[in-house]
């Protein structure tokens, strides 16, 4: 995916002052409604500037109305990468010239690479939290009995990704049951998928290695809601919540209070941008500093 990455990398002065905006300036951004409130921009800007890469990342508020001519936009100018976020990840699909697998199973596309004016959708989400949860808190998932609150389109990806870990298990868990079965048979032939009723929580959480939060439960500014109680869990299980504002939950709070180990949303929002900065300049991304700049920005405002 790297033939047409970024090719004008700065000097070591020119990275120093900032991203570059000149003729060979390569061009990147996230669409969504809304998207004011994306992290996305200053945490890719950082990963140009700490790269040398001559790119620069933008944010487009754009409508279910005006995609088609965003997707046409994006082959005439020649803009490299997109991320997508809500709502378009299922309806920028048909617009697109090819859907790698991921994205296909998934059914949601988050990252677009532009290969010359042939558009591929990839989804990074899950990839991105699997990585995350390996490298923050539990390097081996084989054999882990994992459950998982949600059964919307985040649930959806980190289902498949972890299904490439080997886990034992992963029941699905939603309010609305008819939706936790019709993930767990989407994902069947990847591996042990099992959906369960809210009433049966409590039991599944007391077996359970790894809870995992997928839904909003919890995210600023209802900061008190929980989507589980935290005495259900074992003392020596991962509590795990893709929310990154708070950085830690109520949830991941009382879980850490009883000994179990946690792991917050930032590392998702993290590695799911690596992984797209990856796919558009076939270079590694500097996760400390994009983590860095997150961070900052998140204790400021």
């Amino acid at each position: 995916m790297g033939e047409t990455a970024v090719e004008h990398h700065l000097t070591a002065a020119e990275a120093v002052q900032g991203n570059r905006v000149d003729s060979h300036t390569v061009l990147y951004g996230v669409i969504g409604d809304p998207i004011r409130h994306s992290k996305s921009p200053i945490m890719m800007n950082r990963a140009f500037r700490e790269t040398g890469m001559n790119g620069i990342y933008t944010a487009w508020h754009i409508t279910g109305e005006s995609l088609p001519a965003f997707v046409a936009g994006v082959r005439a100018m020649g803009i490299r990468g997109v991320n997508v976020t809500i709502p378009h990840k299922l309806a920028i699909m048909e617009y697109l010239d090819e859907i790698h697998p991921s994205a296909q199973v998934i059914g949601a596309v988050n990252t677009i690479v532009n290969n010359d004016g042939h558009l591929i959708g990839m989804n990074t989400d899950g990839i991105g939290y699997v990585r995350s949860l390996k490298e923050e808190v539990e390097p081996d998932l084989r054999g882990k009995h994992i459950v998982m609150l949600g059964a919307g389109g985040a649930a959806r990806g980190i289902g498949y990704a972890l299904t490439a870990e080997q886990p034992a298990a992963i029941t699905i868990v939603n309010r609305t049951l008819e939706r936790a079965q019709e993930l767990a048979e989407s994902l069947s032939g990847l591996g042990q998928l099992a959906a369960a009723h809210q009433d049966e929580l409590e039991a599944l959480c007391s077996q359970a290695d790894i809870v995992i939060n997928t839904t909003s439960i919890g995210m600023y500014p209802n900061v008190d809601e929980m989507p589980v109680d935290p005495a259900w869990l074992k003392a020596d299980a991962v509590a795990s919540d893709l929310i990154y504002n708070p950085l830690k939950t109520r949830y991941l709070l009382e879980a850490e209070a009883r000994g179990c180990r946690i792991h917050g949303g930032l590392g998702m929002f993290l590695y799911q941008g690596a992984y797209a900065f990856e796919y558009w300049t076939g270079e590694s991304a500097p996760v400390a500093a994009m983590r860095e700049t997150v961070l900052a920005s998140l204790m400021n405002r």
